[in-house]
């Protein structure tokens, strides 16, 4: 049988694959559960610097739900409801992740599998990159979690635009909304990627984690404690800062422990 969502990792970069070429990625149930599990077991590896969510056939990133499955597996709203609760925990499995993320995207990249990248940290896509959630034509609604991540990406005048509309857009249009970080030609999308990645990777661990700790906190909007503010500056303590301040001034690569 084949591995619907594959897991690899080199050098500290974890990448997670949507492995289902032949239907351009189509997301179903086993897909969801995958990339539910593939996350959390990563988001527990502290050799892991950055997930890398991706897709195989480099023609597609997903087009979102596999239709076909509607008939069998979200037929009612009972279904749904707990279909939804599938799709859900495999977006917080993302969005919870202590490693930063990065979405790397051939191709279409709508509905189902917009959600998905837009849970990652960052996104970066090829030119011929196209985009949106036409869910409106067969009548489905995208539920309160979902909607979360695409007004925080892209604002809820936007947002709304992209649901009301059901248009499909380009990368460019993309990156002028916010939706993606970074558009590159097509055939440097997977070197690009790779290279973001390793940046990230070569940074020092606990202090991405610290960022992305955070960024998620501020977006709350209540007001820091006095045991957070102070954690601004728990840096200091650990063997990466001390690490970091050597390799400066020896103009030394840093050897980052994550301790």
């Amino acid at each position: 049988m084949i591995e619907l969502v594959q897991v690899s990792r080199t050098d500290g970069v974890a990448t997670v694959t949507l492995n289902r070429p032949d239907k351009l990625n189509a997301l179903n149930k086993a897909m969801w559960q995958g990339v539910d599990a593939a996350f959390r077991a990563l988001g527990r590896d502290e050799d892991v610097r950055c997930v890398v969510l991706t897709s195989a056939g480099g023609k597609a990133f997903s087009p979102g739900a596999d239709i076909a499955e509607f008939g069998t597996e979200r037929a009612d709203v009972a279904q749904a409801t707990a279909y939804g609760g599938l799709m859900h925990g495999a977006m917080g499995a993302i969005g919870m992740c202590p490693h930063p993320t990065l979405a790397v995207i051939h191709g279409i990249c709508v509905g189902g599998g917009l959600e998905l990248a837009a849970m990652c940290d960052l996104r970066i896509c090829g030119a011929s990159s196209r985009f949106g959630v036409p869910i409106n034509r067969i009548g489905v609604v995208m539920a309160y979690p979902e909607m979360e991540a695409l007004i925080g990406l892209v604002g809820r005048a936007a947002a709304l635009e992209i649901l009301f509309e059901g248009r499909v857009f380009g990368a460019d249009e993309a990156l002028q909304k916010g939706l993606v970080n970074r558009v590159v030609a097509d055939d440097q999308v997977a070197a690009e990627g790779q290279a973001a990645a390793r940046r990230i990777a070569d940074g020092a661990p606990l202090v991405n984690r610290w960022h992305k700790k955070f960024a998620r906190r501020l977006g709350e909007g209540m007001p820091l404690s006095p045991q957070e503010q102070a954690e601004g500056f728990a840096a200091f303590g650990t063997e990466d800062f001390r690490e970091g301040v050597r390799a400066f001034l020896a103009k030394e690569k840093p050897r980052f422990r994550g301790r």
